[in-house]
């Protein structure tokens, strides 16, 4: 479906008044302002987007703001003082029967039939989907926000928001065709190449939705510049807002006994960008000379795929174990056990895993992938830092850190002092609210001059 058959379809707007939002809430920066922060893909323990959204609602809460989270399947995880509103989708692929076809009763409008016939078709619908719905809901709650923050949805249900009267935010963490080439790349055979590109066909839709966007927020500086050349976003609408780590939670606990060889890292088994394959490869290696090494992996297990055949291979059965679903406090207690950790990423936008390990003061093994050196650093002084897909380099830095203790205390604390010093929730609230104002103030200024003047012909 085109984008002009889908506003057409969309609910037309009445007739704008002057929006209190953009007269009076920008203009006063201590009135709290009242925020939709929309996700279609908002659960926590599904990846980076969803602890994106739950951190940044709460501290923004924190600060006075009202928030409301608008989400669909598997729904956002939200801390007190944020309301939570289901958006629900026909959650085509939940466990334990993904892309599955629904029974007849669970139709409810053309946006489910819309949904269903995309994914029969190979394609991965939520984005689209999700935005029509987000824009039906929010057309029905005019006035009743100061402005919409969008999280990477990039559908177009969100164009027009602006003539309902809502100011429009979005977060890009960074283009999601640096995963689509990804994929492409690890595919074997026409037939997959084929498939993995029609599974990624709505990322057509993200570069076209993207452009038009007033004001685009994202997490680092590298995934600014991607954005700029991947979506064609002007340069002049995408603005950094650094993410950052629960330093609360994830903190140094010295009642937590370091555990001799354990190395931590977080990464999905199945996503090339993680780089997993080439941590374990890097294992194999350091256990010629450091038997005592194992890897914890936070994440699902693949049971086929590179990473399942390597860890047959080098006979690491034993040395590498996945866990997955557990608590934020016995995550926090596992980086806390790991004499290392590492982040063997491709790319990443920002690697809020980087931050949350060095929080802890665990001594850091990162790729130079994308934005990971704006994280963590790259002289040294705060981790060790390889160049991306190289194994051996990524089992060389681990085995000196493993090997030193005093140079593991070092990274520890230099890591924990940088993260404070620059990768915090709480200032990722305070610059993504004033963004909020600024668009509220040009969404207003943009109604003032659409209006026609006093006398003058509507």
């Amino acid at each position: 479906m085109t984008a002009e058959a889908i506003r057409a379809t969309a609910p037309r707007p009445r007739a704008a008044t002057p929006a209190r939002a953009g007269a009076v809430g920008a203009a006063d920066p201590d009135r709290p302002l009242r925020i939709a922060l929309l996700t279609y893909k908002g659960n926590p323990f599904c990846g980076g987007q969803g602890v994106y959204v739950r951190h940044l609602s709460r501290e923004l809460a924190r600060l006075g703001h009202t928030v409301e989270v608008i989400g669909a399947q598997p729904y956002p995880v939200v801390d007190g003082g944020v309301t939570l509103t289901e958006l629900p989708s026909l959650d085509l692929y939940r466990q334990p029967d993904p892309f599955r076809t629904p029974r007849h009763g669970e139709y409810r409008d053309w946006i489910d039939a819309l949904e269903v016939a995309t994914m029969w078709t190979g394609g991965f619908p939520e984005p689209l989907t999700f935005s029509l719905r987000a824009r039906r809901h929010l057309a029905a709650r005019r006035g009743e926000f100061d402005v919409v923050h969008d999280n990477q949805t990039l559908g177009y249900g969100l164009l027009g928001l602006d003539r309902l009267g809502f100011p429009l935010v979005t977060t890009i963490h960074h283009p999601i065709t640096v995963d689509r080439q990804l994929d492409l790349d690890a595919a074997t055979g026409w037939r997959r190449r084929a498939s993995v590109r029609r599974w990624y066909g709505f990322t057509r839709m993200q570069g076209r939705v993207a452009r038009r966007m007033p004001s685009v927020l994202t997490v680092s500086g590298s995934s600014r510049q991607e954005i700029a050349e991947h979506l064609g976003v002007r340069q002049d609408r995408i603005h950094v807002v650094h993410i950052g780590a629960d330093t609360d939670l994830f903190s140094p606990d010295p009642a937590v006994a370091r555990i001799p060889g354990r190395i931590v890292t977080t990464s999905s088994a199945d996503v090339p960008l993680k780089g997993l394959i080439h941590l374990v490869e890097a294992l194999a290696k350091l256990r010629t000379e450091n038997p005592g090494a194992h890897l914890v992996v936070v994440g699902k297990r693949a049971d086929d795929g590179p990473v399942a055949a390597a860890i047959e291979r080098y006979g690491l059965e034993g040395a590498v174990e996945f866990v997955k679903g557990i608590s934020d406090p016995e995550l926090v207690d596992l980086v806390r056990s790991a004499q290392v950790a590492c982040v063997p990423s491709l790319y990443e936008g920002f690697s809020l895993p980087a931050a949350e390990a060095m929080a802890t003061g665990t001594p850091l093994v990162a790729t130079t992938g994308g934005a990971i050196p704006e994280v963590a650093g790259t002289d040294g002084e705060t981790c060790l830092a390889v160049p991306p897909g190289d194994a051996g380099a990524l089992s060389a830095a681990l085995g000196r850190l493993l090997g030193d203790p005093d140079l593991r205390r070092r990274l520890g604390a230099a890591g924990r002092d940088r993260v404070l010093r620059r990768f915090t929730w709480r200032q990722a609230a305070i610059g993504t609210a004033e963004r909020y104002r600024e668009a509220m103030v040009s969404t207003a200024r943009g109604r003032a001059a659409a209006a026609p003047s006093p006398g003058g012909r509507a």
